[in-house]
């Protein structure tokens, strides 16, 4: 089986330039740091010792940031280096001062590729991020018998059914695990059965946030801005879901008119078009990257920059989760419950179920199917009660993980 997983990669290798070029049109490729997911190598391998991080996209790579942040202040290692796919992810590191840290894009999965990057790099440890799972890449970084954890693990049970088709491989690729920690309780019961060795829970990473580590201070600006404004924000959107948090701001205009709904959509890529629908509904729309200043008149808020999202998130009073009425599997909710922020969401939540399940104990979120629901449950007020609840887990499993990502590397916090 992997000889025909080689076989197709080497297949999509030929047709890459075609491939890239679109990408690059549609901005879903650095036009100049493509040339990375081909082993083309931008940054310098320093001596010493290297930890590897890699995250597919921001969400992965976002979660890992107070990680960063700790081993970039630390003598353990000499390098940090981040690997993810995605534009926005890279994106994201740029706006960190970190020292230690250099970013590249994870190379296409053929194992030439794979071997080139570890004999380029090196590195001492390789923690990948929740669905993260590379059959070239673990083949490669088992034969150099590198330590492999697979952090803050996610296998949801469409992507376990998915593995099972081709089990004999899956276990294979699995077994090259060095230990998982899983973030939540189903992951733990398909990790067993697709043959990970050792797994010791820990929780969700991503109730945690490090409240040192500042980026600018943009927020204050932000604040400013939209001080004379009651706000509501639809994050992570795809597809209708723009149409539909338009759909609530019309109802909600009438009632409210110094309201301005915030857009920030899954897929930036997405604005012109997003624009296009939007204006058909007759609304006054602006972009963030514009930086307007007078607000007057409008209505939509499309946030169109990289990595901005918490900015938002900081002023929120109500967030809807999008990903959630496309059958997506949801978005992550916790960046906007931590500042306090009710939630709204789809029925289409399985990506996330025991973290909205718990906001749901803590009577954080709701779920709705209507722009009429979505109005009748905004509120315009912080929702502090429970965030304290929230941030003590978040503690608890940020320590955690330090413990055991020191025991795994055989060093002490």
């Amino acid at each position: 089986m992997f000889f025909f997983y080689q076989l197709l990669l080497s297949a999509l290798i030929l047709i890459s330039p075609l491939i890239i070029f679109i990408r690059i049109i549609k901005g879903k490729e650095d036009v100049i740091r493509f040339k990375e997911k081909f082993c083309l190598i931008s940054k310098k391998r320093l001596s010493g010792k290297l930890i590897w991080f890699h995250g597919s996209s921001v969400g992965e790579i976002m979660s890992v940031i107070p990680i960063l942040n700790k081993y970039d202040k630390e003598n353990t290692f000499n390098q940090i280096l981040v690997t993810s796919s995605t534009v926005s992810s890279s994106k994201i590191i740029q706006k960190y001062n970190f020292k230690k840290v250099v970013h590249q894009f994870l190379p296409i999965d053929h194992i030439f590729f794979s071997n080139f990057f570890l004999n380029y790099w090196k590195p001492d440890y390789a923690i990948f991020l929740e669905s993260e799972i590379w059959p070239s890449m673990y083949r490669s970084i088992k034969r150099n018998d590198i330590p492999l954890v697979l952090l803050n693990a996610r296998i949801t049970k469409k992507t376990f059914k998915r593995w099972l088709k081709l089990k004999k491989f899956s276990l294979k690729v699995f077994s090259q695990i060095s230990i998982a920690h899983p973030q939540n309780k189903e992951t733990i019961v398909y990790l067993k059965k697709l043959g990970v060795k050792k797994i010791e829970y820990i929780g969700n990473l991503k109730f945690f946030e490090d409240k040192k580590i500042s980026l600018s201070d943009m927020n204050s600006k932000i604040q400013n801005q939209f001080k004379k404004n009651k706000i509501c924000i639809a994050a992570s959107t795809h597809g209708d879901e723009e149409v539909f948090a338009a759909q609530t701001h019309i109802l909600l205009k009438k009632k409210i008119k110094n309201l301005i709904t915030i857009i920030i959509p899954r897929h930036v890529h997405r604005v012109k078009e997003i624009e296009n629908e939007l204006k058909k509904l007759n609304l006054k729309i602006t972009c963030h990257s514009s930086k307007i200043r007078d607000l007057k008149n409008i209505d939509i808020y499309i946030v169109d920059t990289f990595g901005d999202s918490k900015q938002f998130y900081k002023i929120a009073t109500t967030v809807f989760l999008g990903g959630s009425l496309v059958n997506k599997g949801g978005q992550n909710p916790l960046e906007p419950a931590r500042y306090g922020a009710k939630i709204l969401h789809g029925p289409n939540v399985d990506n996330f179920r025991e973290v909205y399940d718990f906001l749901k104990y803590l009577k954080i979120s709701k779920e709705i199917s209507s722009p009429e629901q979505f109005s009748k449950e905004i509120v315009f007020k912080k929702r502090m009660e429970n965030v304290r609840k929230i941030q003590k887990l978040g503690n608890i499993i940020f320590k955690n993980t330090l413990i055991k990502l020191g025991k795994t590397m055989n060093y002490e916090i």
